[in-house]
């Protein structure tokens, strides 16, 4: 585990995002006397939270406040929110974030984007030194000099693309006009009548995708016209819609009972098996065709939910160890694998598992998941507790992670592809499900 530095020892740590993990970070800084500096390439607290203002959280208003911050808050006279209530993205950033911020005062610095992060003096190649310089973090006129980094940056800013293969399919690019990666705000006027009455391509399989079929149903209702083709790069349904009423997080349990009975009502057709190879463009709209050379009639929009990427550009000059394939710290790479584990298997981590070659750097939040799919607040504000307890050289509080997060009432993971063969070995699931034609409403060719 890494051990602070002593010679750094009165340098700021800095943070980067003022987000909901790397605010908590900041909180439990000055908990344990240390000095935090939070970098925000935003002009608020929660901009990225923000811009999904009008997505309801599954986690309880109880479960989203970090306990170093609420102590930090308490002086101020900041209430807090019913426990038991579920927060939207524009709540939890207004009447939480922001006043989080607020009481964090000149330690957060807001329109501050880092764009690169090295030993000082010292490139990626050169060993000597590293354990005794300090870090210089680049903003694009200003260095600055930190005893630690804690990149609590998200992921917000890369969404995957519709390709199939991890890279945009052919046209997409070009398609632009027709294409968003963010679930629309249907609230908006103006935006849900951007919508109503077209045929709309939903891409993914996870809750964003879920919410936005349920978004996209409630406007089938009342605008006729309007119909949803689902498209899934799995082979069938499967537990896509998630553990229903076994869900230890009801609200979770509740989309997916939403999205299924939505389905059921003939709004959403669902094409199973598309890997979108090709994005043609029409006179009034767009044809997908999937890499089996399969073509869907014509949509006017299509809305890609397919889950984000880090942005690891200006770590090019750390050492980081990170996981070959999801783009995670390799220690933690294992326990949050989506072939093998939902958000509700993932076991108790903290700075061990985050800690990276390049002594006082860590990634946290949704940051150090990569690439996989799923993240709860009280996963990363457990995270931060822990690494900043080894920051201030405790190692026993460090490594005494304590977390018990909800099950989702699905077996084993994610489900990013078809598994037939591990399917059958899973043991709470039962076997696998007959292979059937699946069309919730009017079958796609």
């Amino acid at each position: 585990m890494t051990e602070p530095v002593s010679e750094t020892s009165e340098l700021p740590v800095v943070v980067v995002g003022a987000g909901p993990v790397g605010l908590a970070a900041a909180a439990h800084l000055i908990e344990r006397g240390m000095t935090p500096l939070v970098l925000e390439a935003g002009e608020v607290a929660g901009a990225a939270v923000r811009q999904w203002h009008h997505v309801r959280l599954f986690s309880r208003w109880g479960e989203l406040i970090d306990p170093a911050a609420e102590k930090l808050l308490a002086p101020t006279g900041w209430v807090a929110p019913d426990p038991d209530t579920y927060p939207t993205g524009a709540e939890w950033a207004t009447r939480y974030l922001q006043p989080l911020a607020d009481a964090l005062g000149d330690t957060v610095r807001f329109g501050a984007r880092v764009v690169g992060v090295a030993r000082r003096g010292r490139d990626r190649v050169v060993d000597a030194g590293r354990d005794t310089e300090p870090l210089t973090v680049h903003l694009e006129n200003e260095r600055i000099t930190a005893r630690a980094v804690i990149d609590a940056s998200g992921t917000w800013s890369g969404p995957n693309p519709l390709g199939g293969d991890g890279l945009p399919a052919a046209g997409e690019q070009t398609a632009g006009g027709r294409i968003s990666y963010r679930v629309p705000d249907l609230t908006d006027p103006g935006v849900r009548a951007g919508y109503a009455g077209k045929r709309i391509a939903v891409a993914g399989s996870g809750h964003s995708a879920l919410t936005a079929l349920v978004a996209f149903a409630e406007l089938a209702e009342a605008e006729s016209g309007t119909h949803v083709v689902w498209l899934l790069r799995r082979g069938r349904v499967g537990d896509t819609f998630g553990g229903g009423d076994s869900d230890q997080l009801p609200a979770r349990g509740a989309l997916g009972i939403r999205a299924a009975a939505a389905s059921e009502a003939g709004h959403i057709s669902t094409v199973t098996g598309f890997r979108t190879a090709a994005v043609e463009q029409t006179g009034g709209g767009v044809v997908l065709v999937a890499d089996d050379g399969r073509r869907l009639d014509p949509v006017a929009e299509v809305v890609v939910l397919t889950g984000f990427r880090p942005d690891l550009s200006w770590l090019s000059e750390i050492r980081l160890d990170l996981d070959p394939v999801l783009q995670a710290p390799r220690e933690l790479a294992p326990l949050i694998d989506p072939n093998v584990h939902s958000c509700g298997t993932v076991y108790p981590h903290g700075a061990r598992e985050l800690a990276q070659p390049e002594p006082g750097v860590y990634l946290v939040g949704m940051k150090s998941y990569g690439r996989a799919p799923t993240f709860l607040a009280m996963t990363g504000y457990e995270q931060v507790r822990s690494v900043v307890a080894a920051l201030d050289g405790d190692r026993d509080a460090a490594e005494r992670v304590e977390l018990v997060l909800p099950e989702t009432g699905v077996c084993g993971g994610a489900g990013v592809f078809d598994d037939p063969a591990g399917a059958a070995e899973g043991g709470c699931c039962g076997a696998p499900a007959e292979p059937v034609a699946v069309g919730f409403g009017r079958p796609q060719d």
